[in-house]
């Protein structure tokens, strides 16, 4: 950690920001972990994509198949790889707290910038906003590393704006991935953005949040590195126009990615994301590979008409295609 507890909010501010994206878990064959094809993913974001953090041994990157002492290698492996290249979150999201707590002291011990940790599964819905603040103060007791909360439908509930607010005040929480509707999350900047940063998934949804609510931060998933190349990084470049105040510019920047985007919808599984987007990954010249049961792979019908939308999809992928940053 480059900051004390109390300093963590104004350390996130100032170095919180940009595009995050959330790692993918390469396995190999026979589904050990994939050291190297991990650094070398790694590598290719932060260098050739410009990516500004990476999210780790999150949803995306299957910590649900993996021990805890997985989890805690490649939290190791992205701080050495990254080298300061690009900031780090580790996910110690567990229904375990204890598991929790292991993790994110491992984080905070291994050079990790951040962590983020999910909204439980709660067994009991009596004094659900008590229970979330006790179980967010009680982690945030027992470590100094700036902590970011994650809300999802995934948890069967979604955290209100104002227990959020509640939350921001928490002295070492310090940003939110809020998977939630607009008008959810636009309400919590409202409250709260003095004192947590307030951010989403949705690329779509990143250049208006960028403009209209003032936010520094995408936090976070897959498209900063599924809809770029070294040779065609228009997220980045939209992302800094908007950030340089040239709203025209970065919204036909933003706007020329709409055929990516529909051909990484139109022939995405709903069943099979983690496995569609490694298969992406492999036709980007990433590292992807299989996935851990239960989740499923691809099938070899699917994988040819993913293929077939990846290449008239429009993504540059060689330096004499490349795009004028506008």
């Amino acid at each position: 950690m480059k900051y004390t507890k109390k300093d963590a909010k104004a350390y996130s501010r100032a170095t919180m920001k940009g595009i995050w994206a959330a790692a993918l878990m390469p396995f190999n064959a026979d589904l050990s972990l994939n050291e190297e094809g991990f650094r070398r993913n790694l590598t290719h974001w932060a260098d050739d994509l410009g990516i500004d953090g990476v999210f780790v041994a999150g949803k995306q990157g299957e910590f649900f198949s993996m021990s805890i002492d997985e989890r805690k290698r490649c939290f190791d492996i992205a701080v050495s790889a990254l080298e300061g290249r690009a900031q780090t979150i580790m996910s110690c999201s567990d229904q375990n707290m204890d598991v929790v707590i292991d993790l994110a002291r491992h984080a905070q011990k291994c050079g990790a910038d951040y962590i983020v940790v999910h909204a439980p599964v709660l067994h009991f819905f009596k004094e659900q906003d008590e229970t979330l603040l006790n179980y967010y103060k009680t982690i945030a007791s027992k470590v100094d590393i700036g902590i970011a909360l994650w809300s999802h439908p995934d948890s069967g509930y979604l955290m209100s704006p104002e227990l959020c607010n509640k939350l921001a005040d928490i002295e070492n929480v310090v940003a939110i991935k809020y998977s939630v509707p607009r008008p959810m999350y636009a309400k919590l900047t409202e409250l709260a953005s003095d004192r947590i940063l307030v951010s989403t998934a949705s690329e779509e949804e990143w250049l208006d949040n960028i403009l209209e609510l003032k936010w520094q931060l995408y936090l976070c998933s897959t498209p900063p590195y599924l809809m770029q190349t070294k040779y065609d990084r228009r997220m980045r470049d939209y992302t800094d126009l908007a950030f340089r105040g040239e709203a025209a510019k970065a919204k036909a920047l933003r706007d020329s990615l709409e055929p990516v985007r529909h051909a990484l919808r139109k022939t995405r599984p709903p069943e099979k994301p983690h496995a569609h987007q490694k298969y992406w990954q492999e036709l980007l010249g990433q590292v992807g590979g299989p996935v851990r049961a239960p989740l499923l792979g691809l099938t070899e019908a699917e994988k040819a008409a993913t293929r077939e939308a990846f290449e008239t999809c429009g993504l540059q992928l060689t330096p004499a295609a490349k795009r004028a940053a506008g």
